[in-house]
């Protein structure tokens, strides 16, 4: 007889990530999971938005990021980047600037802002490093020698400030590199990559993980949250779908206005061709 594998809610679906992580009750697994990334003990975690947005499903497809206080003292926004549109890193810094306004409006007070901390989960690779893991921080420039003045500090400060941070892990690369579940990071990777044949151990010890790992599996049996998924993925490949239609869009009517001042150069139909790659019959028409 011949076993077969159900198939699971994917977590590297943002929808399905949010679900997981930002439900009430699941407090645990999301301090495991960020203990793990950040490398720091944690004590407690709101999740300050546990709703899905209302915009799920309409033309920019949402966004299904998961925003956590830490310990009171930290804010944090997660989320699960499904497709590369080439610009994590804009996409990123605008979540710190959100992040950032946000709190001082609550404050008033620049010295009561919050540590932020943004880390992005893409199901790509985007940055040309040789790690699957990276973390920024905003640091100086190398001091140029004509500005050099000697103060006597033996070792210079590196960072503008300590209260930003940003964190890129980039799931293919993880695969690629194929280490144990040893660590905790790692355990969490591999059951966010959906390889959960490399955790056959580390549920037995990672109380968390074995959670998490029940609780894909109870959403997997509910048709509802498979509705929620297949829709979430329509939209997300309808807008994807919409951006390239315009790109083409606007690439093409700019071919044509090129065109139009071509002819008005005197440019011969043959020459305009070869320049622009337009069909003889389109730039015709620009004649009449």
């Amino acid at each position: 007889m011949v076993k077969t594998t159900k198939k699971k809610l994917p977590l590297t679906s943002d929808i399905v990530f949010k679900r997981v992580f930002s439900r009430e009750g699941n407090e645990d697994i999301l301090k495991s999971l960020l203990e793990a990334i950040l490398e720091i003990p944690i004590q407690d975690v709101v999740v300050k938005n546990p709703e899905l947005p209302r915009n799920l499903y309409d033309s920019k497809a949402g966004i299904l990021d998961v925003k956590v206080e830490i310990d009171k003292d930290c804010l944090c926004d997660i989320e699960m980047q499904v497709k590369d549109l080439g610009d994590i890193d804009k996409r990123s810094a605008y979540y710190m600037s959100r992040i950032l306004s946000d709190g001082l409006k609550k404050s008033e007070d620049y010295i009561q802002v919050k540590n932020t901390i943004v880390i992005n989960l893409l199901n790509f690779e985007f940055y040309k490093r040789n790690s699957y893991r990276s973390v920024a921080h905003m640091k100086f420039e190398r001091t140029k020698e004509n500005e050099f003045i000697d103060m006597g500090y033996q070792r210079e400060d590196e960072l503008a400030t300590q209260d930003l941070e940003m964190h890129f892990i980039e799931i293919p690369k993880f695969v690629k590199k194929n280490p144990e579940a040893n660590t905790r990071l790692e355990q969490w990777l591999w059951l966010i990559a959906g390889r959960e044949e490399k955790l056959e151990m580390a549920k037995k010890e990672n109380k968390e993980i074995k959670k998490a790992m029940d609780m894909i599996d109870e959403m997997s049996m509910d048709e509802k949250e498979w509705e929620l998924y297949m829709s979430r993925k329509i939209a997300i490949m309808d807008y994807n779908s919409g951006m390239r239609h315009a790109e083409e869009k606007g690439i093409k009517e700019g071919k044509l206005q090129t065109a139009k001042e071509l002819l008005k150069l005197g440019m011969s139909i043959e020459e305009i061709v070869k320049v622009t790659k337009l069909e003889k019959q389109e730039i015709e028409k620009l004649k009449e």
